[in-house]
């Protein structure tokens, strides 16, 4: 593998690198987020354990969805509640466009404290990640707990609950006065070969997997958000003495709202009548608010 550093301009732009590591039968993805995190989450005013939250969610959105090889296909997390302080969180991201955003109460959420755990933030909740692909196979949705220390911990289950992958996430946050950081490693093992092929016997002891975990766990939280250590730079870290490894870069990330006052207008235009004569004001307007950018359209009668 041959070390191939990035221009600083690479580097802060917020973008994604596959790599794959084919002796051990793995592969993975890297994404550092920072000016396209910022202009995510400027959208609201977010209290600091919120900003936290979705910051992490938006980093797994883009390892999730780096995984997709169709640019027309989407992943969708999203994250409820029964009794948490956050009731929703959802990210999607498609073809490096990210968009998130988070509801929650602020009364419950300033009982809990500068740094809640995530089952103080949800409760009993659950993660539902959706993929609708562009390949003709449709949509399909896995459901798990939303269970230990970080939605990261979460993802690794969803994956080897329900795609039977083994399955390493590392994540980071930094927030401050400057902006904010997030980045993200994934790391899985795939024993019986790429998509398209079933995935059976699906180990979490198998040596080429403890070989790569290893190597993939001693990530630093330090190292994933220096902004001089590029993406190359981190997988020639952990993986520099294996035989082979792949590298593709992948997207550029932007924030990917898809709102518009013409979207909303087909979606409107699906109501029946009677129902949009109750949406509308005094004046014929509807007004729309879109929950991800906090634009407001207003669509005339």
């Amino acid at each position: 593998m041959t070390q191939i550093p990035a221009s600083p301009e690479e580097t802060f732009a917020g973008r994604t690198l596959a790599f794959a590591i084919p002796s051990r039968n793995a592969r993975g993805r890297v994404v550092r987020l920072d000016r396209t995190l910022d202009e995510i989450l400027g959208a609201h005013d977010y209290p600091a354990p919120v900003t936290h939250l979705l910051a992490e969610a938006l980093v797994l959105a883009t390892l999730i969805g780096g995984l997709l090889k169709d640019d027309a296909s989407q992943v969708t997390m999203q994250a409820q509640t029964e009794a948490g302080a956050v009731r929703l969180l959802v990210c999607d991201y498609k073809a490096g466009a990210l968009r998130g955003y988070v509801d929650f109460d602020e009364a419950k959420l300033a009982e809990l404290g500068a740094n809640p755990s995530l089952f103080a933030l949800f409760g009993k909740g659950y993660l539902a990640i959706t993929f609708d692909m562009a390949d003709g196979r449709g949509r399909y949705q896995g459901i798990v707990p939303l269970e230990g220390d970080s939605l990261a911990d979460a993802c690794q289950s969803y994956f080897f609950q329900s795609e039977q992958v083994p399955t390493l996430i590392r994540t980071a946050v930094r927030s401050g006065k400057d902006g904010s950081l997030a980045a993200g490693m994934l790391l899985q093992h795939l024993p019986d070969g790429e998509e398209g092929r079933e995935r059976l016997h699906a180990r979490l002891d198998h040596p080429e997997w403890e070989h790569v975990a290893v190597m993939g766990g001693s990530l630093r939280h330090d190292e994933l958000l220096d902004e001089a250590l590029s993406l190359e730079a981190i997988v020639w870290r952990l993986f520099h003495e294996e035989d082979e490894v792949r590298i593709i870069a992948g997207h550029e990330v932007t924030r990917g709202c898809r709102c518009s006052k013409e979207h909303y207008e087909m979606v409107l235009a699906k109501f029946p009548e009677v129902d949009r004569a109750e949406m509308r004001d005094d004046d014929g307007i509807i007004m729309v608010d879109c929950a991800f950018c906090s634009r407001k359209f207003p669509i005339e009668a």
